[in-house]
């Protein structure tokens, strides 16, 4: 089982239950989130996981809340309203649910040339055409809101709204605010189909009978959808950050450069730094964008390009210590948008997966609109860009 008593503030359920409305399938931020809406709207809900709370892609972010990474049209929608909801929801977190230590630092899109200058400039102008505050800081006007960054930025688009959060206090909050049957060590197995409709799902831990699933599995999506005969366009997509040693707070923002959303969006392999300062004192240094499978294996020659990308960036870091390098999964799309909704095929399965680097970000609107889905409620925003069967017409096989 899960560490529940650190939290949720009831009882440790060890037994998987014989029935319930709806399971969610991955106890990661996306995961927690949904299954809380889900119980906010009144069904006896389930979160299953193979092995704990956040045990995959969101304990390996870095819990970015971004704005600025977003393509104007619906990503930029979607993610205005998470942010607002992340707003509300750590409002009301302090007393209720705990801290979870939610800070609008904001975000600095750097360009080092005229050329990434201009482009910057045409996407903050759809970016503000769609309702995201930004601040222009042509030249030397970077360095007063970033004194330590380096002298050769040519400018900076500063994106206030840019925030962060922690995603092991945010997803035990999460549950904290409903009443939600945690079951950890419950690898799902298969499942049980009648007349092209969910019956029930077996587990390693035995099988509970239900009418509804969401899939919240990340990067192991596609494998969990074929548990249940059906494909999901979700693979894995790793990257490496370093962690240095403590320092005084040299970094103020998010600070990343402009080819950031290039490389989101990419499919080589792709580095553009993005830097950050914690509470702690460390700094984090990321990110790398692989497609390497589930490959473990360290990468000395990535985690020197980040830190060679971060000394260009703020050149003072060439003096400090890295102290280790982790990694992570991300789980892609084949157009790097998120599948929120129902299967195309099986009635009563629904997918929250495929946010890539935004899972925690966006995990709040994810929630509402799965949540407004399987009850048949009034969606919060358009479903349609994010529909599972948009890949079903091209044969998609994961």
């Amino acid at each position: 089982m899960a560490e529940l008593p650190a939290v949720a503030d009831r009882p440790v359920v060890t037994d998987l239950p014989a029935t319930a409305d709806a399971v969610v399938i991955g106890a990661g931020l996306v995961g927690a989130a949904t299954a809380a809406a889900l119980a906010g709207a009144g069904l006896r809900v389930c979160l299953l996981d193979r092995t704990g709370l956040l045990g995959g892609t969101s304990a390996a972010g870095e819990g970015n809340l971004l704005i600025s990474d977003k393509r104007p049209g619906p990503e930029v929608d979607l993610m205005l309203r998470s942010l607002r909801l992340w707003r509300d929801f750590a409002a009301s977190c302090a007393d209720k649910y705990g801290d979870i230590e939610f800070e609008e630092k904001g975000g600095l899109v750097v360009a080092w040339t005229a050329r990434q200058w201009a482009s910057l400039r045409s996407l903050a102008d759809e970016h503000q055409r769609a309702g995201v505050r930004i601040e222009e800081l042509p030249g030397p006007s970077a360095l007063e809101v970033e004194p330590l960054l380096s002298a050769q930025v040519h400018g900076a688009m500063r994106y206030p709204q840019d925030a962060q959060v922690s995603p092991m206090a945010a997803a035990a909050a999460f549950l904290r605010s409903a009443d939600v049957t945690v079951v950890t060590g419950a690898a799902v197995t298969g499942a049980r189909l009648e007349a092209g409709a969910l019956r029930a799902i077996h587990t390693e831990r035995g099988t509970v009978s239900t009418p509804c699933a969401v899939i919240a599995a990340g990067p192991w999506s596609g494998p969990v959808a074929r548990l249940f005969g059906t494909d999901a366009p979700v693979r894995p997509r790793r990257g490496d950050i370093i962690v240095t040693e403590p320092v005084r707070r040299l970094i103020r923002h998010k600070v990343y450069e402009a080819d950031y959303v290039s490389t989101v969006t990419g499919d080589g392999v792709g580095f553009s730094t993005v830097v950050e300062g914690t509470r702690s004192g460390t700094v984090l240094i990321g990110s790398s964008r692989e497609f390497v499978g589930f490959d473990p294996a360290a990468r000395p020659a990535t985690v020197a390009e980040l830190a060679r990308h971060a000394t260009r960036l703020f050149p003072s870091l060439a003096g400090v210590r890295a102290l280790r390098t982790y990694h992570g999964f991300r789980p892609a799309t084949p157009d790097r948008r998120p599948l929120i909704g129902p299967d195309p095929h099986i009635n009563g399965l629904f997918f929250a997966a495929g946010h890539e680097g935004a899972g925690i970000g966006l995990a709040p609107v994810t929630a509402e609109l799965v949540a407004a889905q399987v009850t048949g409620t009034a969606p919060p925003v358009d479903p349609a860009p994010y529909d599972p069967a948009r890949f079903a017409a091209a044969g998609w096989a994961a």
